[in-house]
């Protein structure tokens, strides 16, 4: 333990937030199905205005685990979920757990050379996927092991009949709809054929507090991305560190807006175990809009919404403009990025409710630190560490090394929320898991003698564009296939709103004449739309170190001062 660090930091807890919790027992199917006999009747999910109450949902995960099990999911196994944020993705989500099997959320966004990747690695046969996006799962590239089965899910579906016609769909194909007559993708089977078997034998057994709960793939320093093991344990102890960290939580009556993917661990932790623990109505947002939030918090507004700066500052803004009251907001937990001290005021001062910023990672179900609730936070600073969690700050070229109190240093974090490693990964595994359960995060911090925590720096040199990870290596290896393209380093550089902009610079061979757009064109065929550059640059040269590997830090460096 760093010195001068022995839990300082609970002393600016928030009144009643304990420096522990109980050990967690069960599972998340165990969370659920306590949230279905004591919430039974109200409201569970909000999906344009449908409402799921949480007997209904208990219900639909029971039939959704009936169809995984008939196409052949057991315990252990990988299932592969393609969603956006819908009803059918918190059905799936616990129908996979209630098998013991294994969720691997993907991005319904990603390209098929993005997705086989991930599919190559985690081998699940078994995949729930988007109707957009279904087609192109059946037909993922080299693959070692095939999908045999890919359920396709219409969200239009979860829709009440008057949104369907409001989205303006031919005649024909909305007739389809309300008959549940839509065609499925080719080579795959409706999500309605899923729940169409009768609820599981209740004498399946389901899942322990050990077992793996999902993969939650997150860039790396190089390489591809990882699949974070995460385990019911560290999930449920995420919760219920949330859970305590937020004094005031009304169980049963709070709403909670899902407008973070719940593909993204953020998300998932935040909305789909912390919001089902809290028997809370989850409004669904199938991707981020100004818009339908706004239009959705006149009927049933937030009162805890978890985001991204971005989305606070836009929201706020707009709901300044038109008029629209976001007064019943009470919490709200910003993460992923930093978070500008004008976009807290502002949203503080349209909705009198408090904005506090927090700090995680995959690895750690994601979170492990956040400003305390009420007068103690410190904007500027991501907080302090969660009940029952510990930090370091060490050396990052010795971990063994502790750094004094106030002097940079990279980040340790141990706690129950703290992940088991990275999927077929053992030496990844061993380079960022210590001994005594340490992890390292890549990240450099100063942490003064209360124990607030302050990021400086990334070692990872990831990029953080509206609250996903982009991997510069990914990027440069598709800008380098580019005809004429010698070299290439993607940096992000910083935005008002704590954002990163994509921006590659790029080298060429001599006399050749690269079109930037041409590399933007490359990219998008190849990457998810986040992860093309914003803007690409040609230089002469690029900066390097003595064994030839570019310097991004110092063509970051040269592009700020620049």
């Amino acid at each position: 333990m760093t010195a001068g660090l022995e839990h300082t930091w609970v002393a600016h807890y928030a009144e009643g937030v304990p420096a522990e919790i109980d050990p967690p027992i069960g599972s998340l199917v165990d969370l659920l199905t306590e949230a279905v006999a004591t919430y039974g009747p109200r409201p569970a999910l909000e999906f344009f205005g449908a409402e799921v109450t949480y007997s209904e949902l208990g219900r639909r995960v029971e039939l959704a685990a009936e169809g995984l099990r008939l196409l052949g999911v057991r315990a252990g196994d990988r299932v592969a979920l393609v969603l956006p944020n819908c009803p059918e993705h918190i059905v799936a989500f616990y129908a996979v757990l209630r098998l013991g099997a294994v969720v691997v959320e993907h991005n319904p966004l990603y390209t098929p050379t993005e997705m086989a990747h991930q599919f190559g690695d985690h081998g699940a046969t078994v995949a729930v996927a988007w109707d957009k996006v279904a087609g192109a799962v059946t037909q993922l590239p080299d693959l070692q092991h095939r999908v045999q089965h890919v359920v396709a899910v219409d969200i239009t579906a979860s829709m009440p009949w008057a949104k369907r016609v409001a989205l303006r769909l031919p005649v024909r194909r909305a007739r389809e709809m309300r008959a549940q007559l839509t065609a499925p993708s080719t080579g795959t089977t409706p999500w309605s054929d899923l729940l169409a078997h009768g609820p599981l034998d209740p004498s399946v057994p389901g899942p322990s507090v050990e077992d793996l709960a999902a993969i939650q793939y997150t860039s790396g320093t190089t390489g591809h991305p990882k699949g974070a093991m995460l385990s019911h344990g560290n999930l449920l102890a995420n919760a219920a560190q949330g859970r305590a960290w937020v004094p005031g939580m009304r169980p049963g009556q709070e709403v909670v807006y899902a407008v973070l993917p719940m593909f993204h661990a953020y998300g998932l932790t935040l909305c789909l175990t912390f919001a089902m623990s809290t028997g809370a109505r989850l409004v669904l947002f199938p991707k981020f809009d100004v818009d339908l939030v706004l239009a959705a918090a006149k009927k049933h507004p937030p009162t805890f919404l978890p985001a991204v700066p971005p989305i606070y500052q836009r929201l706020a803004t707009a709901a300044r403009e038109r008029g629209v009251d976001l007064t019943a907001t009470r919490f709200a937990i910003s993460g992923a990025m930093a978070l500008p001290r004008e976009t807290l005021e502002l949203w503080e001062d349209v909705t009198g409710g408090l904005l506090v910023e927090g700090y995680g990672l995959t690895e750690t179900s994601p979170v492990a630190i956040g400003n305390p609730i009420g007068s103690e936070r410190r904007p500027g600073a991501v907080g302090v560490p969660f009940p029952s969690t510990d930090i370091r700050v060490v050396d990052p070229d010795d971990p063994t090394r502790d750094r004094p109190v106030g002097e940079r240093g990279e980040l340790l974090i141990r706690g129950p929320q703290v992940f088991g490693g990275y999927w077929g990964k053992p030496e990844e595994t061993s380079a960022a898991l210590l001994d005594g359960g340490w992890f390292r995060t890549g990240d450099i911090v100063v942490v003064d003698a209360d124990g607030f925590v302050s990021v400086v720096d990334r070692i990872k040199e990831l990029i953080i564009t509206g609250g996903f990870n982009v991997m510069p290596s990914e990027v440069e290896a598709v800008v380098r296939t580019v005809p004429g393209v010698t070299d290439a380093a993607v940096v992000g550089l910083p935005r008002p709103d704590g954002s990163e902009d994509v921006v590659a610079v790029v080298t060429t061979e001599p006399g050749a004449e690269v079109d930037v757009e041409d590399v933007r064109a490359r990219c998008r065929s190849d990457l998810a739309a986040y992860k093309v550059p914003r803007r690409v640059l040609v230089v002469d040269e690029l900066p390097r170190s003595q064994i030839g590997k570019v310097l991004r830090k110092q063509v970051r460096d040269s592009l700020i001062g620049g």
